[in-house]
């Protein structure tokens, strides 16, 4: 990601605080919880001095008459475990609060990055670095977990309690209370912005590192087969290597910066407690505190640094998450170069055709002033090599992408007028490569249909001359194909995708090089049952083979983009 086009850590974090607002009720309870919880443990502390002091006093003989001192050791050891089980019971009730609104706003962020690639298929995502993508949706979301529930909540409980014992500190004696409120921004504020932002970019150069390294390890193991070809298993080893060489090295350097931060946080508590210590000493000296208000507040600031101390040691991983969060954020926010269109027009097929387009990928020129018609209820052929742009046409037809120049019409009406939906349904498309899902045969056929009957999958099996093949598998249509279907091959995988194509049972039917996975027999039982169950369709069929132009009622040949 360009370091110039990130938003600052605030922008990030307010993003992500606008997700909290359906739960804002269980972040105000947690935040509650927390405040009271930290005040139950600090004035743990501060009893234990009280009862320290009141012990002192008992071996010297004298009594107090007034303040907490004169109640009884008995009733303060109560108090001191009753503030103990409260200090469990809401540390319990804040996490659970927390954690409950960290996977809740987890599901939902996944459900709205899914949403998002949706919408940005196929056209951003075409040559995305994939493993990224993956990166982005399995460990990025993943660890705004820390975000949502040890970091929101903890940052407005620091706020609260420090502004609470700076207020009971100031209490007993304000120079102590403005002590101990810039010791507070000091530790919790001051240095983990100055060592947020020296950890920013590291942060962000980590993140995009570990997706880099989980793309080169899928890449790794979709091409096994060929590295073990070419025996070139030693190189691929060294690479792998060298990059987490790389991303480890990155991780030191956060790890030493946050070891860095911890101990000049610690020491700048030490510095505060001694300056807090000395401070009181002087007061007391001049008469201006009692001896009990010298302890307690030297008491109250050592034992009160738990909340900001818990958000300092936010900041190295924060620095991670908020990269995280950019990351997702940048997902959500891209916008699609397709708009789907929801408040368009709804037609019936009646032929299609595209007049004067052009269109090119960043600066290839693919179609240039292309026109071509596909009358309704006839098989349209356009044969030629690799590159002519016969996929591109396909594409556009489907609405992939959109033209730059002319138009691609479906019954007389313009397809960026028309309602996405009712485009999909006129139109079934067959890619070059199908893609099969970790799914069982049946469940990837029926991709085309949801919700169709076994005996409906099973007709479109038929069609395809795949039901026999099914059939002699282990378990029939209920075989798992595997992961991107590697138990079968290409030829089995590419009749699956014409399978799933005639349940579809569009009116419009675009086929990408249907046949090439094919040998010549099986070529031609496909264009036989293609052209004795498509005729009533428009079949527009792709091609470099001049054998699979022969099912065409019409044919034409492709040229770099023009038609011959």
């Amino acid at each position: 990601m360009n370091q110039a086009k990130r938003r600052s850590a605030p922008a990030i974090m307010g993003a992500l605080i606008g997700l909290v607002k359906p739960l804002l009720p269980i972040m105000c309870l947690a935040i509650i919880l927390g405040v009271i919880g930290y005040l139950c443990a600090i004035f743990l502390t501060i009893l234990a001095g009280y009862g320290l002091l009141h012990a002192l006093l008992d071996a010297m003989g004298v009594t107090a008459t007034s303040g907490i001192l004169s109640v009884s050791m008995g009733r303060l050891y109560a108090l001191l475990v009753c503030l103990a089980v409260c200090r469990g019971i809401l540390h319990y009730g804040e996490q659970y609060c927390n954690h409950f609104i960290a996977f809740k706003l987890l599901a939902i962020i996944r459900h709205k990055v899914f949403a998002a690639l949706r919408r940005l298929c196929p056209a951003k995502l075409e040559g995305r670095d994939k493993g990224n993508l993956i990166s982005i949706l399995t460990s990025d979301i993943e660890l705004l977990e820390v975000f949502y529930a040890h970091t929101i909540s903890p940052i407005a409980i620091a706020v609260c309690t420090s502004v609470i014992m700076a207020v009971f500190i100031g209490s007993n004696s304000m120079a102590a209370g403005l002590l101990a409120l810039a010791g507070y921004i000091v530790v919790g504020a001051v240095i983990p912005i100055v060592m947020g932002r020296k950890g920013a970019a590291p942060g962000m150069e980590l993140r995009n590192a570990f997706g880099d390294l989980n793309s080169f390890v899928l890449d790794s193991l979709r091409g096994l087969d060929e590295t073990i070809q070419y025996d070139s298993g030693a190189r691929r080893m060294e690479q792998m290597n060298d990059r987490s060489a790389a991303y480890g090295k990155l991780q030191k350097g956060l790890n030493q910066l946050e070891a860095v931060q911890r101990s000049v946080t610690n020491f700048a508590i030490l510095l505060f407690s001694l300056a807090m210590l000395l401070l009181m000493l002087y007061v007391y000296q001049e008469g201006a505190a009692s001896f009990e208000q010298m302890l307690i507040c030297v008491i109250a600031m050592m034992g009160s640094f738990g909340p900001v101390v818990a958000l300092s040691n936010l900041s190295n991983n924060l620095n991670q998450t908020l990269a995280s969060g950019e990351r997702v954020l940048a997902i959500l926010e891209e916008e699609p170069k397709v708009e789907e269109v929801h408040d368009g027009k709804n037609t019936e097929f009646s032929g299609a055709e595209a007049q004067n387009i052009s269109f090119c990928y960043e600066d290839e020129q693919i179609l240039r002033d292309y026109s071509i018609t596909f009358p309704k209820g006839k098989v349209v052929g356009i044969h030629g090599a690799s590159g002519s742009g016969k996929s591109t046409l396909l594409r556009l037809l489907m609405r992939f992408w959109d033209v730059q120049e002319g138009s691609v019409a479906i019954s007389g009406e313009d397809i960026r007028g028309l309602n996405t939906a009712n485009l999909r349904d006129m139109e079934s498309y067959v890619t070059q490569e199908t893609y099969l899902f970790h799914d069982s045969v049946a469940n990837n056929i029926a991709i085309g249909k949801p919700g169709a009957t076994r005996e409906e999958i099973i007709e479109a099996a038929k069609k395809a001359s795949v039901h026999d093949f099914i059939q002699s598998l282990p378990k029939g249509y209920d075989t798992q194909v595997g992961e991107l279907g590697d138990t079968l091959s290409s030829g089995e995988r590419q009749r699956i995708g014409i399978a799933r194509a005639f349940l579809h049972d569009a009116p419009f039917l675009l086929l990408d090089e249907p046949t090439s996975n094919l040998d010549s027999l099986n070529e031609g039982i496909i264009l036989k049952s293609l052209r004795e169950t498509c005729q009533d369709k428009t079949v527009v069929l792709v091609s470099h083979r001049k054998s699979t132009m022969h099912v065409a009622d019409i044919s034409y040949e492709m040229n770099q983009g023009r038609l011959s």
